[in-house]
């Protein structure tokens, strides 16, 4: 559990409103469980209670603590149509025909064409990539640059995070003699597109296990696939080595995490090798976007979804649709320095504008049903003329923040609009998105669970709208949009060593569907406090034991965390936040990320 909705479990602590106004919850539904997992594994009360809270079985822990690829990496080949997209891509290597991967303008798509670009390169394909521009093209393969693809001599477009819908523009495709393989992981209908292969785990007739991995996941299991087909071939020798797979789980990790799939099995192994890898530098355009963002620690899951991911997406975004599968795939030290640079420059003027749409739809939003969050409907649909379609994702994602509720934000050019929608736990978008389309309500559209995109005209937007309210309000229930923050456990300052946060790393990656483990320091006193930043209050927390802890709070001046950690007279706190190991200046002190803090009057310090 991380910020959800009202449920029956009492509140963690007694908090029922926050500082930053939101319940406090245990994460944690059997104390039984934790406790046989403690007793079995021999590991601390709040390890096994973070490991219980995620249904971690306790037959599972060891796997759950060393997630390897050996053990959760499926055979290619149990996913429908793979071996049929093996086959042809097989053959287009051993005679040398041109294969082309078309990509989505998001991480997940570029790091997906960048990993098969590098792979094919690596067995000796003759291999391009095409990148649509989101403004002039919009999602997914279109007609006229599959033609174009096809004119300058490709015989084979492999679809890397987009095509599962794209029915019109694959059968023009396949008409003027283009042989097409979809690789996605996109909500699929009973109809399928015109293709060798179409393969992807959310097909309706695809009964693999593995419907949350990523587009980038689905990538990596294809070259497994054809890697495996050219060793037995016998392709490789002397002068053409096989190559190490492995070496491009950097990739993987990135385009997973980035896609916010759940981190859990398949996804988990792959993220956990992929940052072993990525912190080995070898890819040189992740290097270059590292040292533009700063960062200079060991690379964690939330490095790849707050400072990498969002400079490869902001080419897509506001600038140039190609340049993070560029960045990805090249190996020139000057040309991804520059293009790492200009990423860099264009993640900045993204957030410009992101800022300036996201307080407009606050405005909208507020105009409408008020600043009360019981007045809002199911779903949240808003619209202006000019928003930039770069942001739209992001925006919604902010709204479903704010709101606790579902969220659409589209851009409008004319007649025709663009949206891009975000989810909540327990509501799929993506369906509603098709189901929408297949009524009639829109002239495109699809996604997942948790996201979701469309194309609709102005005059569909009233019925579009509640049509959605219909269908979304019972799978959110009735309950009322009230924020929860998820605390696996409740600990003395003292008892925040390092010892404990590298056995917390253990569990990790952390990210959706393995939230980032939040601890509870109770009743605290703020010993120093500064005010650092943008907003930010760094501080050292005392407890009744004289433990300490070093802690910082981002962005706390938006509530009233700021001031209470401020404040003078030291009021008596419960603090939650994740613990992390500072490693600044070869020093390693353990530090508190602060999210939260409630009032905890009654308790007493020695």
């Amino acid at each position: 559990m991380s910020d959800t909705f009202r449920n029956e479990r009492a509140a963690f602590l007694g908090v029922e409103r926050s500082l930053t106004g939101k319940r406090w919850a245990t994460r944690l539904g059997d104390e039984r469980l934790a406790l046989a997992i403690a007793q079995r594994h021999g590991l601390p009360d709040a390890i096994s209670r973070l490991l219980a809270a995620r249904d971690v079985a306790l037959d599972a822990v060891a796997d759950f603590l060393e997630p390897t690829l050996r053990k959760f990496l499926p055979d290619p080949s149990h996913l429908k149509d793979m071996d049929a997209a093996v086959a042809r891509l097989v053959r287009a290597v051993q005679v040398g025909e041109r294969i082309v991967v078309f990509g989505d303008y998001d991480v997940d798509g570029a790091t997906s064409s960048a990993l098969l670009l590098r792979f094919f390169r690596a067995v000796g394909g003759n291999i391009g990539v095409y990148i649509p521009d989101r403004r002039k093209e919009g999602y997914g393969p279109n007609a006229p640059a599959l033609l174009k693809i096809r004119e300058e001599g490709a015989s084979v477009v492999v679809t890397v995070d987009c095509g599962i819908t794209a029915f019109e523009p694959l059968s023009e495709a396949k008409r003027a003699g283009l042989d097409l393989i979809v690789i996605d992981h996109h909500m699929a209908e009973i109809a399928l597109p015109e293709a060798v292969a179409v393969v992807d785990p959310n097909r309706i007739d695809d009964a693999s296990p593995h419907k949350h991995l990523a587009a980038v996941g689905v990538a990596f299991l294809l070259a497994v696939g054809v890697n495996r087909a050219l060793r037995d071939g016998g392709w490789y020798g002397t002068s053409r080595p096989e190559p190490d797979l492995r070496q491009w789980l950097d990739l993987v990790a990135l385009g997973t995490v980035c896609d916010v799939v759940p981190l859990l099995g398949v996804n988990r192994a792959l993220v956990r090798a992929g940052l072993q890898v990525m912190a080995q530098r070898r890819n040189a355009g992740l290097a270059a976007l590292a040292d533009v963002a700063r960062l200079k620690e060991t690379p964690e899951a939330y490095h790849l979804g707050f400072l990498l991911g969002p400079r490869v997406n902001a080419g897509g975004r506001v600038g140039q649709a190609d340049l993070g599968a560029r960045l990805l795939s090249s190996d020139d030290p000057h040309e991804v320095g520059a293009l790492a640079i200009r990423l860099d420059e264009f993640n900045a003027e993204r957030r410009a504008i992101e800022r300036d749409v996201l307080d407009q739809a606050i405005t909208r939003i507020e105009g409408l049903y008020g600043a009360d969050r019981q007045n809002l409907p199911s779903v949240l649909l808003v619209e202006s003329e000019g928003w930039h379609v770069g942001v739209i994702g992001i925006v919604a994602s902010r709204l479903v923040e704010r709101y606790g509720r579902p969220a659409f934000v589209i851009g409008m050019d004319g007649a025709l609009g663009k949206g891009s929608g975000r989810s909540v736990r327990g509501v799929d978008l993506g369906a509603s998105v098709i189901a929408a389309r297949q009524a009639g309500l829109l002239v495109n559209g699809g996604g997942h669970a948790m996201a979701a995109g469309l194309t609709v005209e102005r005059d569909s937007l009233p019925e579009l709208t509640r049509f959605l309210d219909e269908r979304i309000a019972p799978q959110l229930g009735a309950a009322p949009p009230v924020r929860e923050l998820g605390i696996d456990s409740a600990l003395a300052p003292a008892a925040a060593t390092k010892e404990l946060v590298d056995m917390v790393e253990r569990a990790g990656p952390f990210g959706a569907g393995n939230a980032q483990p939040r601890f509870a320091l109770t009743g605290v006193r703020v010993s120093y406090a500064q005010p650092v930043g943008e907003g930010h209050v760094r501080c050292t927390l005392v407890g009744a034991e004289r433990g300490r802890v070093e802690a910082i709070a981002f962005r706390a001046n938006q509530s009233e965390l700021g001031p209470a950690l401020l404040d003078s007279a030291r009021p008596v706190l419960h603090v939650a936040g994740a613990l992390k190991i500072d490693r600044f200046g070869g020093r390693e002190t353990v530090r508190l990320q602060i999210d939260d803090a409630a009032s905890a009057a009654g308790s007493v310090l020695a």
